[in-house]
This record gives structure tokens, sequence and C-alpha cells, in this order.
């Protein structure tokens, strides 16, 4: 009798599992190209360099929604799940032979969504919406974006270089992207217009505000609000840093490991710079909570006769 009771458990479970091995399978195929070219490309670069944190990140949150995963019904939504699913892979058939691959890899996201949907409908879709939503960080930026914001940002960069340092009395000027002092020219090249900050600080920024603010709303959409101009403070002290090494020790100082560890050394600016933010943040709140309760406190205190 136990037999006969536990095999068709055994069975049932089989099959629920099934379904979802073979998606799983089935598109870790259909995207090995597409990871392949990632890996030999952008992947390769200071700016798209951190793609592979980005997927190791969404995992570590579909781990991390593990009991919100299974309280959530499985209610399949074939219609929707297919809809998605070839939406996403006529992206992906498209984008690899037109050789677009960032359209390839965003493809990914409606295929991944419409394969959840299949596999347990709406519900597992909620519970997974933000890992999957993430992945966006993972897709290569478009080179016509990074050009569209990279000009104006080496140029308000180089300006107001150029702007503190005279206003500090150094022999300075500036013709759009070049900075001219003493006997040298500088060019602020793409590098320094703060874009592969922005790139990878936005993608902290948000894991962290999901991962560890995310009860609190208003503390997350203040620390997603920062980002940008605290990425363009780092920046802006890195090419300073750079105009004054030139300045008082050559230009040749410039070329090598100095302007790598520049460049190391914006990005740990800009994460302090923002972690630093968040705990004003906190200490704001905690202020005011204190002084609410003691204006409670005082407010509720007896006057004597």
């Amino acid at each position: 009798m136990a037999v006969t009771e536990i095999a068709p458990a055994k069975l049932d479970l089989g099959r629920e599992w099934l379904w979802p091995v073979v998606l799983a399978a089935a598109c870790l195929a259909a995207y090995a190209p597409t990871v392949l070219g990632l890996i030999d490309g952008p992947w390769q670069t200071e700016q798209e360099g951190h793609g592979p944190l980005i997927i190791a990140a969404s995992l570590w949150l579909v781990w991390q929604s593990r009991h919100g995963l299974r309280a959530a019904v499985s209610d399949p939504s074939p219609l929707a799940g297919w809809i998605a699913l070839l939406l996403g892979l006529v992206l992906m058939f498209l984008a690899r032979t037109q050789d677009v691959l960032t359209v390839e890899a965003f493809s990914f996201i409606p295929v991944i969504s419409g394969c959840v949907l299949l596999a347990g409908g709406w519900p597992l879709l909620r519970a997974l919406a933000f890992p999957i939503g993430f992945l966006i960080f993972a897709v290569p930026m478009p080179d016509w974006l990074i050009d569209a914001a990279t000009v104006p940002l080496k140029v308000l960069i180089s300006d107001v270089v150029t702007r503190t340092l005279y206003a500090a009395g150094y022999p300075i000027a500036q013709n759009g992207v070049m900075i001219m002092i003493k006997s040298y020219q500088l060019l602020v090249k793409d590098a320094c217009s703060g874009m592969n900050s922005i790139f990878a600080l936005s993608a902290i920024g948000v894991f962290y505000a999901y991962a560890f603010r995310w009860h609190e709303k208003l503390r997350s959409l203040l620390l997603l609000a920062v980002i940008v101009p605290i990425t363009i403070t780092a920046n802006f002290i890195r090419v300073v840093t750079l105009v004054l090494i030139a300045y008082y020790g050559g230009v040749d100082l410039l070329e090598g490991p100095l302007h790598d560890l520049t460049g190391i050394g914006l990005f740990v600016a800009a994460v302090t710079l923002l972690f630093l933010f968040d705990a004003l943040i906190g200490l704001v709140i905690r202020s005011v909570g204190w002084m609410r309760r003691r204006s409670s406190g005082t407010g509720a205190t007896p006057k004597p006769a």
C-alpha cells in the first residue's frame, strides 16, 4: 500500500518540474551564442565589464526570494506566456541575423518572462519581477546612446574643472573638451566623462535599494536620485586630480598605471559617497523620529498645579 501511495506523488512531482527544466535547458541552448558574444565583446570592456556580476546578483535575488516563490500559487498563463516568449524569440532571431548584440541580449528578458508565465503564471512572475528586470543592467548600452550622453558630460566636466582651477589661480584655459594648462594640452577622453561609472553605480544603487532599503520607499528613491550627481562629482575630482598631476609633474605621469588607478579611485569614491549619503538619510530619519518622540512626550507631561 505504501508503494502505491508514494509512487503517484513522485510521478506528479516529476511532471511538475519537467516543463520548467525543459524551458530552462532550451533557453540556455538558444542563448549560448549570445553569452559567448558578450564574453568576447562588451564584457571585456571597462564600460560593460559588470555584466557577469549583474547575472550573479540576479541569481542571488532569486535565491533570496525562494520563500515567496514557494508561497506563490502556480497558475500558468499560456496565452500571455506564449506571446512574451515568441516576441523575445523574434527579437533574438532578427538581432542575431543583423548582428545587433544589444537587442539580442535584451530579448532574453521577454523570453525568460514568457517561460515564467508558462510555468507558474502571473503570481510567479510578480515574485521574480525584480530579479528579471535587474538583468537590464547586463544588456550592453547601444553606441548611439553612449555617444549622445558622453559628449555633453565631457564638455560639462571640462568646463567645471577649468572654471574651478582658474578661480584657484591656475593658468588654465579650455577649448571644448581640450584643457590647456601650463604648456600642456589635455584631452578629456570618453572614459573621463563618467559614463562607465554611471552604469555600474546605477546597478549597485538599484541592487542596494531593493535588497536593503526597499521597505523605505522614500529613502530608496533618494538614493537612486543622487547616483548621477554623485558620479559626476566623483569624476570631477578625478579630472581635477589628473590636471594637477600634469601641472606639477608633467603629462608623462598620466600615462600607464596612474591613469587607471585614478579610474579605480573614482569608482571607489562614488560608491563611498553613495553609502555616506545613505547613512546621512538614516541619521536625518532617526533625528526626526527622536524629535517627534520628544515633542509628543513633552506634550503629554502634565503641568504642575
